[in-house]
């Protein structure tokens, strides 16, 4: 009944055919069969209706169309008002994909944005029912799903029918699916949801390949991540991205996987105008681990290196093809450390800044479009990646033209942020993660930032110093003063601007007493914020502090500094390996972080959600170094009133006594 409706419609528009007439069927059937295949067949059968249309731009646009013949199974919804096709554990909800009309045909975008090179689909889902008198009655809602909203969908519209399709209606059409807009807290929500969803996905992927592939170190599942990711970018009119098929597991010599991956990844390279030097040492790297002989030999007709390769393209293919702007490759690290067994000290040098607290410290640093940012324990480039999402967003929100948006988005990741890390393999990891970003990797150092580092540019302007107007840092805490010669040294080198570092708590109560008097010389000290004790929860167990500094101020005795308990900061946290979500806004968090950020910049009457307990305005001598981490003070004088309560209380209690036992002389009797 809807089938037949959906096929005359499409057939009095003349667009039965379409598909099969631009020659496209091949390569959208194979993105839904690779898709069916890795969701173990799960998800339905494919989508009743397949159009490639091309509107006045020359731009295609995949329609999907999924119909049920049930009243209420157009749509199914979360809370949010969103296509409910997620469990709360992040795995697909097979349940509504497969019962619901729109929830399927979005299902099916995704496999597109996974395993082609559309980014923007529209989905459609028909459901229609005869009422008590007999007649048909057609419910059509249509979404757009692209990678601009994540893949989730946004819901254009409900129509009767479908001549929104026919060529003279289809371009009014896309131009309203072109007005679409997220508002900065829908994006950051999906960004959220996305997040979870990769974390799952890491998590499940390192588990596999760490249970079922042996012979693979962590560093060597980085690698083969990292690889493949780059592989299968590929670069739009130049670099192909790398397939599954690609990779036949041959033992032709320079014909093997490992060897295809490398070109794939080389040419890559070359097109993203890498330096020569760091395009060695990448190539370098990886080679270590693709080239070796137990990886590509073939078993069974396949390598290790293919199955690794399309275990990691099927599950996170998705995440990184709709440009998620996230510490990819510091999740990634993450992930294969907690597996391991470190001792206390070296799990606190290696441990990645948590996503929100990167946002923290970035904000604290009021970092904007026009910020130089530099990191000098770089790790991961989790710091640097979330400084310039804040650029980039800052970016976009003031500048109108979009060639001038162009041009300062590629000053941005070109020019404007430097990250220094001193351990090889943890500055592959960054290098890799700027270059996934798009590339911000130009001014990643393999230095030494205590002892090699000039402050000069590395890459093209080698005689120019970086002009350093923020500092952000999450230092290693075996280094001396725990972490903090780290803020000396960076501040040493900068004129003006803003620092926030987040650091062990006893560098500020006597472990870098002398650094910290040197710092206050030439530095303002404006907050100190005491984090929560189980903020880095399964990787370490330390007190930590941020410090938020304006350089280039001398810091004076009577100057006031902001010490805020951020203890309770709305986050409810776990420890375990396996589960989908060790975090929980239980408590406002995302309104007590913005809070803090607003506290340190405009004082106490932004006061909200934290107590006056909570923020406490204090000083610090600056001859002493060790008086950082203060506390609000509690005043243990009683006064009249308290007096007075306190014998209140107590001929309270003694009337109620007497009241009780009117029969005891001895309690009437006593004064």
């Amino acid at each position: 009944m809807v089938a037949d409706t959906v096929n005359n419609w499409l057939k009095s528009y003349g667009l039965d055919y379409k598909l099969e007439q631009e020659g496209l069927n091949s390569e959208i059937d194979k993105a839904l069969s690779e898709y069916a295949s890795k969701n173990g067949g799960k998800g339905g059968n494919r989508p009743d209706v397949k159009l490639l249309l091309q509107d006045k731009h020359t731009d295609y646009w995949p329609i999907l169309i999924e119909y049920k013949g049930y009243k209420d199974k157009l749509e199914k919804l979360d809370k949010d008002g969103r296509v409910d096709n997620r469990k709360k554990n992040n795995e697909p909800n097979y349940t509504n994909i497969n019962s619901y009309a729109v929830n399927g045909a979005i299902h099916y975008a995704n496999a597109l944005l996974h395993y082609t090179s559309y980014t923007n689909i529209i989905s459609i889902g028909v459901t229609g029912y005869k009422n008590e008198f007999g007649d048909l009655k057609i419910r059509i809602g249509v979404y757009f799903v692209s990678k601009d909203n994540f893949g989730i969908g946004q819901k254009v519209a409900e129509y009767s029918d479908l001549s929104f399709l026919k060529d003279f209606n289809f371009d009014n059409f896309i131009e309203k699916v072109k007005t679409l807009q997220l508002t900065n807290d829908e994006v950051e929500k999906l960004k959220e949801r996305r997040e979870k969803e990769i974390d799952s996905s890491l998590t499940k992927l390192n588990n596999d390949i760490y249970q079922k592939e042996k012979g693979l170190g962590e560093n060597d599942r980085v690698y083969l991540v990292a690889a493949s990711i780059i592989a299968t970018l590929g670069v739009p009119g130049k670099v192909k991205p790398l397939n599954k098929e690609d990779l036949t597991s041959s033992l032709e010599e320079n014909e093997r996987d490992g060897d295809i991956i490398i070109r794939k990844v080389n040419s890559f390279l070359n097109e993203k105008n890498i330096p020569k030097t760091k395009k060695e040492l990448i190539i370098r790297t990886l080679k270590n681990t693709l080239i070796t002989e137990n990886i590509n030999k073939p078993v069974n007709g396949e390598s290790q290196l293919k199955r690794v390769f399309s275990k990691i393209v099927d599950d996170l293919g998705i995440y990184y093809k709709i440009g998620l702007n996230t510490d990819f490759t510091g999740k990634l690290f993450n992930e294969m450390y907690s597996w391991l067994g470190f001792s206390q000290d070296k799990l606190n040098d290696v441990v990645l800044t948590p996503s929100y607290v990167a946002k923290l410290l970035v904000k604290l640093a009021r970092i904007d479009k026009d910020s130089y940012v530099w990191d000098f324990a770089t790790g991961s480039a989790g710091l640097l990646v979330a400084s310039m999402n804040e650029m980039l967003n800052d970016a976009r929100e003031k500048i109108t033209s979009p060639d001038e948006l162009y041009k300062k988005e590629a000053e941005i990741k070109a020019h404007q942020l430097l990250g220094l890390e001193i351990l090889p393999s943890i500055y592959m990891l960054a290098v890799l993660n700027m270059i996934m970003m798009g590339d911000g990797s130009s001014n990643i150092l393999n230095e030494d930032s205590l002892a090699q580092f000039d402050g000069k540019y590395s890459y093209g302007q080698t005689d120019k110093k970086f002009p350093a107007t923020a500092f952000v840092l999450n230092p290693p805490y075996s280094a001396e003063g725990k972490g903090m010669i780290f803020v000396k040294r960076a501040l040493s080198m900068m004129s003006k601007g803003y620092a926030s570092v987040i650091i062990q708590g006893s560098a500020g109560s006597g472990k870098a007493t002398e650094i910290n008097k040197k710092i206050l010389k030439s530095n303002r000290l404006l907050a100190s914020i005491k984090m929560p004790v189980d903020l880095f929860v399964g990787k370490s167990s330390v007190q930590t502090y941020i410090y938020v500094f304006r350089v280039g101020e001398k810091h004076e005795n009577d100057y006031p500094v902001k010490f805020i308990d951020f203890t309770n900061d709305g986050y409810t946290r776990r420890s375990r390996k396996k589960s989908s979500n060790n975090l929980r806004d239980t408590n406002h968090a995302k309104e007590r972080y913005q809070e803090v950020v607003d506290l340190v910049k405009y004082g106490k009457r932004k006061l909200h959600y934290l107590t006056e307990s909570e923020y406490y305005e204090g000083t610090i001598d600056i001859n002493k170094g060790d008086d950082w981490n203060q506390t609000a003070p509690i005043d243990l004088k009683p006064t009249l009133d308290d007096f007075k309560k306190t014998i209140s209380d107590y001929l309270a209690w003694k009337v109620t006594n007497i009241l009780k036992n009117p029969n005891n002389k001895n309690e009437r009797l006593k004064k």
